[in-house]
């Protein structure tokens, strides 16, 4: 046998080899017709994974010179930073070392709520509440509260935005989550909770911190003409697009022409049409210009399904290369689905209508019908949770909220191609991306790294496409073969409702067309 070698006398191709296996290679993604592209999972934030894959890479890194080097790119492709005076910190110092920015692919930004101004007296609430809260800390919520005061009256927090999305040469995604530690989920709880007058003191809101951070991110993506081509926000408000409309006209449309992804999930609930209507002259403007589009979400929470037609938001635009579009959430007529559907026939290989309720004078089967016998194109459908709305409206009539998980039967969704950890943010209390500052403020350029703490979607690699375009996959008849059913009348629908497992079988019939007829 012959002499085992230095690690070091490894060529670049196996090291790299061996750091996929410690952690995935960051230069994989989801195709973006996949049914997980436009998934509420794609974008939902996973468990935290084992905190030593990063240090293992950390320490791989600091082996010599060339390991670090060949390291970087797996520590900084995903960069996750918080509204924080360190969290800012550690962001200027990665994009002030050009060797680390330029591999930062995807940047994540966690904001907290925002205190309210004048309603920051915490001190004064939490010593109120201190004989039944006193593991609340009154001096960690006031240091926290004169943080974000300190970071918006210098705005910190816009120059050193500016600057790393300027040193980010490699930037394709952005992401814009919500953020809520431990600390201020037990202050949310004893707000909740107490009855106390000294309550009214304290505050603490999320649009304000989504208005400030997407006016602040944009302004800084339009500086640097960033090259990014995708944005999400999972957990939007709907007054951020009309303050950003107000403040800072242009931006919209200049960022909008370079998207081909685009995944939006309104969270908040309080006049939520009312704010959508409002907005709706908004979307018209972002959605003309954005000609590039690949794939695109739109959402609300599956508990609150708007009662507001599709074209209020969409206007009748077509996007001539959208491959996959996503809807949650709707109060729908079948016709509006089936004309922007037919709009898209050329192109569209991923349908998702999750938590669509029909109103009535329509029914799911005429829906179908026009899916199977008109997509040509469409390799997925999702029907998760669609109903009609007198149904859905009549379970829910003394119900506080909608759970994800309670329509009836299993709610998997095995086919739907991401890992079981990830779920739907369907309720507030959930949707939050919980962050642990351990290690974030070392000197290091370990510690400046993502240190897998922060969210991952969509970095997963997926199988190509199964029955590729091939001249090998010539038509031939399929009807006797099919234990679908042959027909729209032999679909069960009544309707009235829908059961978990008709919507299951739909969505197999719809893109089961006989490859020779095509017929429904």
């Amino acid at each position: 046998m012959s002499k085992a070698s230095n690690p070091r006398d490894l060529s670049n191709e196996l090291l790299k080899d061996i750091l996929d296996i410690i952690d995935a290679d960051p230069d994989r993604s989801i195709n973006i017709d996949r049914r997980a592209y436009l998934s509420v999972e794609s974008f939902r934030l996973p468990s935290p994974p084992v905190p030593s894959r990063a240090h293992d890479i950390g320490n791989f890194r600091l082996t010599c010179r060339r390991f670090a080097e060949i390291g970087i790119p797996y520590q900084f492709t995903k960069v996750a930073t918080r509204f924080s005076r360190h969290g800012l910190d550690r962001l200027d110092k990665i994009c002030s070392q050009s060797h680390l920015a330029k591999h930062t692919r995807k940047f994540s930004y966690l904001v907290p709520y925002f205190y309210v101004e004048g309603r920051e007296k915490i001190e004064l609430f939490l010593e109120s509440e201190s004989q039944h809260k006193g593991w609340l800390a009154p001096a960690l919520f006031q240091n926290k509260a004169d943080d974000q005061r300190r970071i918006l009256q210098t705005a910190e927090d816009t120059r050193i935005l500016r600057k790393a999305m300027a040193a980010f040469v490699s930037l394709q995604h952005v992401q814009i989550l919500r953020l809520q530690d431990e600390a201020d989920r037990m202050l949310l709880e004893a707000l909740q909770e107490s009855h106390l007058p000294q309550a009214s003191t304290v505050d603490l809101k999320w649009t304000p911190a989504c208005v400030h951070a997407t006016s602040t991110v944009a302004q800084a993506l339009l500086h640097a003409r960033s090259p990014f081509s995708r944005f999400s926000g999972p957990m939007m408000n709907s007054q951020s697009a009309l303050v950003i409309k107000d403040r800072i006209p242009h931006t919209m449309t200049l960022l909008a022409s370079r998207l081909t992804c685009l995944e939006l999930h309104f969270d908040d609930t309080e006049a939520l049409e009312e704010r959508m209507r409002a907005t709706s002259p908004v979307f018209k403007t972002v959605f003309a210009a954005a000609q590039n589009l690949q794939a695109l979400h739109v959402g609300f929470p599956s508990r609150s399904p708007v009662d507001m037609g599709l074209e209020e938001i969409f206007h009748s635009v077509h996007w001539e290369k959208l491959r996959a579009f996503g809807i949650q959430a709707w109060r729908l007529n079948g016709d509006e689905i089936i004309q922007l559907a037919r709009r898209h026939s050329k192109t569209l290989r991923g349908l998702r209508l999750r938590d669509v309720q029909l109103r009535d004078g329509s029914m799911w089967k005429d829906v179908l019908a026009m899916l199977r016998r008109e997509m040509e194109q469409l390799d997925w459908v999702s029907l998760r949770r669609v109903d009609y709305a007198r149904h859905f409206d009549e379970m829910w009539a003394d119900s506080m909220e909608v759970a994800d998980g309670s329509l009836g039967g299993s709610e998997s969704d095995e086919e739907d191609e991401f890992p079981p950890h990830f779920s739907v943010p369907g309720s507030d209390n959930d949707s939050d991306y919980s962050h642990n500052d351990e290690d974030m403020d070392s000197e290091n350029e370990h510690s400046l790294a993502d240190t897998d703490h922060g969210p991952e979607a969509n970095d997963i690699a997926l199988s190509p496409t199964l029955s590729p375009n091939t001249t090998a996959s010539l038509p031939f008849c399929t009807c006797s073969r099919s234990s679908d059913p042959a027909g729209t009348d032999d679909l069960g629908d009544n309707g009235l409702f829908v059961l978990y497992h008709q919507r299951k079988m739909w969505e197999k019939w719809v893109i089961g067309r006989c490859p020779e007829h095509n017929t429904n």
